[in-house]
């Protein structure tokens, strides 16, 4: 869905991937035949190199400092995980395939390829489109944002499904928060065997947490005057006996 401002509903590939690797804790690195997890051992320059903080004795330190130089010899994997507790958490994963070099006290990953995982897709972004990305500006903060709603405003989350179409409600028992960013908020639909999802675009974009709130009020005050049933309601009754 777009406006007349040409502006894109949802975020592009690359911004995506920054967003992903702005906002995760913990780093996977598969090298030399194993594999590490850091978790708060990594940060992102504007770039979007990661600095990796290793102890002196790791063997990921060694590898690196041996391996030839600029040859890739290392993949880091991300996990995208939904902050709110729901069916398939991991609603995404990126990989960063390159070579690691020593700096100063840490090392410093050199990608020589990156590739996005959401849902069912992956897609290869390129390195330079990569490198100008900006996360998302509600990134580091979507999931204290979304934990907020879903525990403490559950009855806006219901009132927004007044918003989704009919069908896509049909033997719905749960509806969560799944994602947010500045175009718009995912829930996260929940049958019986099954789940779905449905984005609900704001009508223009967010840039910071104040807007988000003046975007979330537009969004409650359309679903406040929708007149369509609630059958998430009726599914909630019914198996409630």
């Amino acid at each position: 869905m777009r406006d007349g401002h040409g502006w894109t509903a949802v975020p592009g590939a690359a911004e995506r991937a920054r967003s992903v690797l702005a906002a995760s804790w913990s780093c996977a690195v598969t090298a030399d035949g194993g594999r590490e997890e850091f978790l708060g051992a990594h940060t992102v320059d504007e770039d979007g190199r990661v600095h990796l903080h290793v102890p002196d004795d790791s063997a990921l330190l060694t590898a690196a400092i041996c391996a030839p130089r600029g040859e890739p010899s290392a993949v880091l994997e991300f996990a995208d995980v939904a902050p709110v507790p729901v069916r398939n958490r991991i609603r995404g994963r990126l990989w960063l395939a390159g070579w690691f070099a020593p700096e100063d006290d840490h090392l410093v990953f050199h990608a020589t390829r990156v590739v996005l995982k959401q849902a069912t897709a992956a897609v290869v972004v390129g390195l330079d489109e990569f490198a100008e990305a900006r996360p998302d500006p509600l990134a580091t903060a979507e999931a204290q944002l979304l934990t907020h709603l879903a525990d403490a405003h559950p009855d806006a989350v219901e009132r927004l499904t007044r918003l989704v179409r009919h069908e896509s409600l049909h033997g719905a028992v749960r509806v969560q928060p799944l994602a947010v960013d500045r175009h718009g908020l995912t829930l996260r639909i929940e049958r019986a065997r099954a789940h779905g999802d449905v984005r609900l675009p704001f009508h223009t974009p967010a840039d910071d947490v104040g807007q988000l709130t003046e975007r979330m009020h537009v969004l409650l005050t359309r679903a406040g005057t929708a007149s369509c049933p609630r059958p998430l309601q009726r599914q909630r009754t019914d198996g409630d006996g």
